[in-house]
């Protein structure tokens, strides 16, 4: 049995089979293995993590210790009881009409990052103009909907990670930024951080940067020196912002301290970066990698949430889950009819009703014709769950991208 215990209860002789934390939160080899010291307690302390998950069939047990379903229950209850209504966003087009220019952008924002990085590794000086050109485009898609660039960002090729990465970032942050109100300089600013966070990573070496597995300590060490280097090599940049430095420096900053590579804590860290850490998490966490799968949209929210109650704001939490909804654009969900719908376009008025298109039977087992569906008119079916694409082998971004 999977069950969720605090740090403090864990003990010698406990098998953890979850971490519970982002890839670069720790150094360790494995996210599951059994514990054999304090020492190991202690590191895992030494992290920043606050609660983790253990099998009791394979080591000591807990108890009183909640189970996993009891937790993730707990937590989709609380996301729908806050989450429920949200501010309605203005969207000059829907998703269909805007996905095909989404796709233009997102070849081109990728090539232009790949551009910029590259420059970075040969020693040149980063094009700002080029970088802000890249932030224009996004901006303007996102504020004809929304939905249709960041659902294909949810789009990744494992193997172009951390170009692909930037972009989505990128993208999440202007989004953010506007549901949150802040004006379009603030706005600009923001995503050209956000676009420009992991520059840093270009000076790592290709051997830890690209290593398929986990990191050793030494090189654990190495990847968490990137936020510096690429404030020192973008600072050197004339007018270039400091709030945008600042998200370069501090996104990996948590809100108990326990981030890098300043240890910053609670109001010491800005709010844009603060609002960069939540989206850079999100982000990391649903794509897959060469060495970890990434968690369905949906999962990766309710970790953010779970999370919120050490790492992140929870209020910054809750805006970022309403500005992309409970099911994000591009998600599989379940209907209570057993079909599989791939999520459109959110609903800004309830968030458990979105736009879906319906494709697949469960009882069946075969693909059906696809067919449109607005949950929020009350048609005969409803969401009840989320489902992960890659265990029906249905690729979503086919209906996406038409």
């Amino acid at each position: 049995m999977i069950k969720k215990i605090p740090v403090a209860a864990l003990r010698p002789g406990m098998y953890i089979h979850d971490l519970n934390a982002g890839w670069l939160a720790h150094p360790f080899l494995f996210s599951s293995f059994k514990v054999t010291q304090q020492a190991e307690i202690d590191r895992i302390a030494g992290c920043g993590i606050h609660e983790l998950y253990i099998d009791t069939g394979r080591g000591l047990d807990v108890a009183d210790a909640p189970t996993r379903e009891a937790v993730e229950a707990q937590l989709t209850e609380e996301m729908t009881a806050v989450l429920n209504h949200q501010p309605a966003q203005i969207r000059r087009v829907d998703v269909a009409s805007e996905l095909s220019r989404a796709q233009q952008i997102k070849r081109q924002a990728h090539n232009a990052v790949r551009s910029i990085m590259n420059d970075v590794r040969l020693g040149k000086a980063v094009e700002v103009a080029q970088a802000e050109a890249v932030v224009e485009t996004i901006t303007e898609s996102v504020l004809r909907n929304d939905g249709a660039l960041i659902g294909l960002m949810g789009i990744k090729n494992k193997d172009d990670y951390t170009f692909l990465h930037s972009v989505s970032v990128c993208a999440l942050m202007v989004a953010f930024a506007q549901a949150q109100g802040c004006n379009e300089e603030t706005v600009r600013i923001a995503g050209l951080g956000a676009l420009l966070h992991d520059t840093g990573k270009m000076m790592v070496p290709d051997a830890v940067l690209n290593k398929p597995g986990r990191y050793t300590e030494e090189e654990f060490a190495i990847m968490k020196k990137h936020p510096e280097h690429g404030w020192q090599l973008l600072s050197q940049i004339p007018d270039i912002d400091e709030i945008a430095l600042d998200i370069v420096l501090h996104h990996h900053e948590r809100l108990d301290g326990t981030g890098y590579p300043h240890g910053l804590a609670g109001d010491q860290i800005a709010t844009l970066t603060q609002m960069s850490s939540i989206v850079d998490v999100y982000d990391a966490i649903t794509a897959d990698r060469v060495y970890h799968q990434g968690v369905a949209a949906p999962e990766g929210l309710r970790k953010l949430w779970e999370w919120s109650s050490h790492h992140f704001s929870p209020d910054l939490v809750q805006s970022f889950i309403r500005m992309v909804g409970i099911y994000p654009v591009g998600s599989l969900v379940r209907l209570e009819s057993g079909r599989l719908a791939v999520v459109m376009q959110q609903h800004d008025s309830h968030l458990l009703t979105p736009q879906v298109k319906v494709v697949f039977s469960t009882r069946s087992n075969a693909y059906l014709p696809p067919e449109d569906l607005d949950l929020a008119l009350g048609q005969a079916d409803r969401i009840v769950g989320h489902e992960d694409a890659r265990k029906w082998r249905i690729d979503t971004g086919r209906f996406l991208q038409g």
